[in-house]
């Protein structure tokens, strides 16, 4: 697959124009990016969470509200991100694709870290600050054979150059169930990472889930520790913030924090409702630096964002041309386009699990297209199934009659569909506004529907191509050879 761009010339035409900065001397750029998370900080209005140093960071810097993930887990979102193009478009869309074959990015399209290398920036995921972790050293990208991603030996605090600008980035672990403890399937957070005291912030008795799952104990007590993993996050990366501070770097950095995809619960990560979707996004920009236009420390901005945009905002903090093939835009500085009136994102297959779904967003309303057939939320998914148990909850609630309203209504949910929900009125998105005769909702039906043909056209989304059927099989068994398949779906691999 090709895409037409005339690189050499536009990098000649806008060199000194596209970035923030052209001069010599250019921040360092640390990216704080956090697992599987919504709106559940202070800073954002949630209760039973302590996140004192991302409300620090929000307090003086800039706080979107309106940034959407362009796929609602992890390698695909990642690799749309890391490239600036939406996965759609480059043929990373279906989950963890591309790691065993000879597949290459299109023409043109190159991971944001191999821009910033050739600027003359470090590039380094980082691991361990001091011999002990403080990141994941996550990659988790829908393409392999680029090159190395980072430079080498860099996944230690003291690879930080002192003579050059650096990128750095620090992946948290906390919102994510650990895969490998297969006893009690609980979520990962270091020991070191300091007092267990956030443990005790969000208890079963005092969150409130939302009303698509049953009042049941489990249910709460998941929700609890999905809040306190939040409480913990924001522990590692005050230690990643203190680090900076400490050896007088953090007023010649812009740190940016963001949630790669959505909030890690059962009809969060995975499923394009906001949930799935919405993610935080923070930027502070160092007082050693101007700042650019955009900028205006200790607000909050409303506009609508894709997740896709920190792509074009890196590399124009750093001073580097925005490519014009890029569908990414920059927030801050020199606008290239308008502020976005929707912004759109799309599900395929995840691991062995085949669904096409596609999403916009505008300021008030979320329309949800499923193009696939068959059951949505209650369709199989292996690791869901024994990650997250509110999914086995449900069906044998399902099956004993005892699930009534949004939980009975979500378990019986079947494509392909239209979604409409009104998130002003709705934020929890209950009430399907799809068959509203209401005259606003006729129009954000009809104006939604027709901005995501449009989208998918000039965008060339390639989820109407089936993947091979070699490709797909092998994930089943991997899965079934994980996590086992539950006695319901039949107990086969390839289910």
């Amino acid at each position: 697959m090709k895409i037409p761009f005339l690189f050499a010339f536009v990098c000649w035409l806008l060199a000194g124009r596209s970035g923030l900065l052209a001069a010599e001397k250019r921040p360092h750029i640390l990216w704080l990016a956090g697992e599987n998370l919504a709106h559940d900080l202070g800073c954002y209005g949630a209760e039973n969470v302590r996140t004192p140093h991302l409300d620090r960071l929000a307090a003086e810097g800039v706080r979107y509200t309106n940034v959407i993930a362009t796929n609602p887990t992890c390698a695909p979102s990642r690799s749309a991100f890391f490239t600036g193009m939406y996965q759609t478009s480059t043929d990373t869309h279906p989950m963890r694709s591309h790691r065993s074959d000879a597949y290459r990015l299109p023409e043109g399209v190159r991971p944001v870290t191999h821009r910033l290398r050739d600027a003359g920036y470090f590039t380094a995921n980082l691991k361990t600050l001091g011999g002990k972790e403080i990141g994941t050293g996550k990659l988790d990208l829908n393409f392999v054979n680029e090159g190395p991603i980072y430079h080498e030996n860099s996944s230690d605090w003291s690879a930080l150059p002192k003579d050059r600008p650096f990128f750095a980035v620090v992946n948290a672990m906390e919102s994510e169930y650990d895969i490998y403890d297969r006893q009690t399937w609980k979520q990962a957070r270091p020991e070191w990472v300091g007092e267990r005291e956030h443990a005790k912030i969000a208890t079963p008795e005092n969150v409130r889930p939302p009303p698509y799952y049953p009042d049941h104990p489990l249910v709460r007590a998941e929700w609890a520790r999905y809040l306190n993993s939040v409480s913990g996050m924001d522990k590692r990366f005050g230690i990643v913030l203190e680090q900076l501070r400490a050896e007088g770097r953090e007023e010649d950095t812009v740190i940016i924090f963001f949630g790669d995809n959505g909030r890690l619960e059962p009809r969060g990560i995975h499923w394009c409702y906001d949930s799935g979707l919405r993610v935080p996004l923070i930027i502070r920009w160092p007082k050693n630096f101007p700042a650019p236009a955009g900028y205006t420390r200790g607000t909050a901005n409303h506009e609508m964002v894709s997740l896709l945009d920190l792509t074009a905002t890196t590399l124009a903090i750093a001073g580097v041309p925005v490519p014009l093939v890029m569908q990414s835009h920059p927030l801050l500085g020199e606008r290239t386009a308008p502020p976005r009136t929707y912004v759109f994102a799309a599900r395929d297959r995840i691991d062995e699990t085949e669904q096409r779904i596609r999403s916009v967003h505008d300021t008030r309303y979320h329309y949800i297209r499923t193009l696939s057939t068959g059951p949505t939320f209650a369709s199989l998914n292996r690791y869901k199934e024994k990650c997250f148990p509110i999914y086995p909850l449900m069906r044998q609630l399902l099956a004993e009659g005892k699930l009534t309203g949004p939980p009975l209504a979500l378990m019986q949910r079947t494509g392909p569909l239209e979604e409409l929900y009104d998130l002003r009125a709705d934020p929890h998105e209950i009430k399907n506004l799809a068959d509203s005769a209401a005259p606003d909702h006729r129009d954000a039906l009809g104006r939604l529907r027709a901005a995501l043909d449009t989208w998918m056209v000039e965008t060339g989304d390639r989820g109407h191509l089936p993947e091979p059927r070699e490709i797909v099989a092998p994930f089943a068994k991997e899965m079934h050879d994980w996590f086992g398949t539950p006695a319901w779906a039949g107990g086969g691999a390839n289910r």
